[in-house]
């Protein structure tokens, strides 16, 4: 009787560390231009708390929806809301979706800083993307192609560019698609005729941001509203948060987490 006793304390023992040290892990998932704002956050979240794990991925807003959906992840980041087909897929799973807006971001079209175009319209930019403009001449620019860099679809900056800019027109079949933000910042800063697309946070001086309409793209003129291709920043929970995702989503919507948002180049709640 005693050993069994001491067999159940046991397990109850190891039941209970084994609880514990999964509330002291945490998952996150998803968008590569929420990514510089989380894996910070996490780094100095994980200062304050050396007990915690958090593992921060990117791959993209889809995919991280996605994981969320599958139990995968405990938060989602996303730069784009959630979709009607994926809010059904998570009902039908017995998982519910909550958004929590951490920050807000504009959509910097960018070139190679060899270019001598500075500004485009909406307009020009979706002729660009859909193939009716395809020589930087045409733009009153050098006699060279333009190399088109866009986004794959997993990708929530390329949902708001489509819905913002191409007006759900279908990107030129000649696009270079990339899976995340350094890619397209990448592949543009070394390829001189090329243009793409970033969330602010990954501007440099190593390329070119064009103004649109005639506004640069700007923690101000987003802040503003004056920017015309901006868009919230989410993380994604199932259900309110409780333990650990919401002690870290509180961390990141502190002064403390919003200054991390500024620093990492968008635009903080407050």
């Amino acid at each position: 009787m005693k050993r069994v006793i001491l067999i159940c304390a046991f397990i109850t023992f190891v039941g209970l560390n084994f609880v514990y040290a999964e509330s002291k892990s945490l998952v996150i998932q998803g968008s590569t231009t929420v990514l510089p704002v989380a894996q910070k956050c996490a780094e100095v979240f994980m200062q304050k708390h050396s007990e915690v794990n958090i593992s921060v991925r990117g791959g993209g807003s889809g995919t991280g929806i996605a994981a969320l959906i599958d139990g995968i992840c405990d938060i989602a980041d996303s730069s784009r809301p959630i979709k009607d087909k994926e809010l059904n897929k998570a009902v039908e799973r017995g998982v519910n979706p909550v958004a929590h807006v951490i920050a807000m971001d504009g959509i910097a079209v960018i070139v190679h800083p060899s270019n001598s175009i500075n500004k485009l319209t909406l307009n020009q930019l979706k002729d660009i993307y859909t193939g009716k403009i395809s020589n930087w001449s045409q733009l009153g620019g050098k006699n060279q192609k333009i190399v088109v860099i866009s986004r794959d679809a997993a990708s929530g900056t390329f949902e708001c560019f489509e819905k913002l800019v191409l007006k759900k027109q279908r990107v030129r079949p000649d696009a270079l698609l990339q899976a995340s933000n350094a890619a397209v910042f990448s592949v543009v800063k070394r390829t001189k005729g090329a243009i793409g697309y970033v969330g602010l946070g990954y501007l440099s001086p190593e390329v070119k941001a064009l103004k649109i309409e005639g506004v640069t793209p700007s923690q101000d003129t987003v802040l503003k509203g004056t920017y015309p291709i901006s868009r919230p920043l989410f993380m994604y929970t199932n259900g309110k948060p409780k333990g650990l995702a919401k002690d870290f989503i509180d961390f990141v919507l502190s002064k403390e987490g919003q200054k991390i948002v500024k620093e990492q180049g968008f635009v903080p709640l407050k």
